[in-house]
């Protein structure tokens, strides 16, 4: 939240030249408030867990947010139950009437099939298409973000020699930037993916910024110009046992895999991970909130944003 100050006092300048959010005595005064609209189009098989990870950010700030859970009709969930979906999950149908400050549009398990081969690919068009009218911000994860790239940019994704899995450390490259205020010179993300989005390609669209890289996972966050739209590369949402069920239940399967690259201390995989990524987590996702969705966001969501 903001600090409240005399629109006069010296301080002010020098506050705002820092990236502080400051609020003046006019603007407090004339300021209307009202609880955030988010919605969450989950596209994991995990929904409770998934749910569940993105609710707790969104959560951990002081702004009111009503939420309301997003899944694709052309899609039956086989891991979560009818009765879960029916129950808390809205279709398309029945909110694209509505306008929204925000959406996330999660990850999914459909990294290595070509976007126009998902059974819903023709629905999540459709539901990027009427967020540039409807949704005054997004935030996309993983999978949800190289879809949303390719779809509104044509950016493609590329497969990678062997799974990027593990806790990575990333820099900003623009501490200045709302989206990054508080980052440390150097933070921790986890990632688990067969493709990635190559710097290369993002840097041939003028629309797009780079936000911030790691040496070893590439790029993890990416704004376009207007900052309306956040394209995110890692799971700073995931809890701290998250990389571990993924790796025993590979394991079960008989998949190839690899211990995950700077999670389990010393490699042992009996020892319980260390959580070092949770203040980036919650740091990203209030950030998102406060300068991109509630200052931003006109009070009357019916005009036009």
């Amino acid at each position: 939240m903001p600090i409240k100050i005399d629109d006069r006092l010296p301080a002010h300048h020098s506050l705002e030249l820092e990236n502080i959010f400051v609020m003046t005595e006019s603007r407090a005064t004339n300021q209307d408030i009202r609880p955030l609209e988010i919605v969450i189009l989950n596209l994991m098989p995990t929904k409770v867990e998934t749910e569940t990870q993105i609710l707790r950010l969104l959560s951990n700030s002081p702004l009111q947010v009503n939420v309301e859970l997003l899944q694709v009709a052309s899609h039956i969930s086989k891991n979560t139950s009818a009765e879960h979906m029916l129950k808390f999950y809205k279709t398309f149908d029945e909110i694209k009437h509505r306008k929204f400050d925000g959406m996330i549009v999660t990850g999914a398990p459909v990294e290595q099939m070509d976007f126009e081969e998902v059974d819903y690919w023709d629905e999540l068009c459709e539901i990027f298409d009427w967020a540039k009218k409807n949704v005054y911000s997004t935030y996309n994860i993983c999978w949800g973000a190289q879809a949303a790239l390719y779809h509104r940019y044509g950016v493609p994704k590329h497969p990678l020699d062997k799974k990027l899995f593990g806790i990575f450390e990333h820099m900003p490259l623009d501490l200045y930037h709302p989206l990054l205020r508080g980052f440390s010179d150097c933070y921790y993300v986890p990632h688990s993916r067969h493709t990635e989005t190559r710097k290369e390609d993002i840097v041939k669209v003028k629309d797009l910024q780079i936000l911030s890289y790691s040496e070893k996972a590439g790029v993890h966050l990416i704004s376009d110009m207007e900052c309306r739209n956040f394209y995110c590369t890692g799971h700073s949402e995931y809890d701290n046992n998250t990389l571990a069920k993924e790796y025993f239940r590979d394991l079960e399967k008989g998949l190839e895999i690899e211990i995950p690259y700077n999670y389990f201390p010393d490699d042992d995989i009996k020892k319980t991970p260390k959580n070092i990524w949770r203040d980036t987590g919650c740091l990203l996702f209030q950030n998102w909130l406060n300068y991109f969705v509630y200052q931003k966001t006109p009070y009357d969501l019916n005009s036009n944003f």
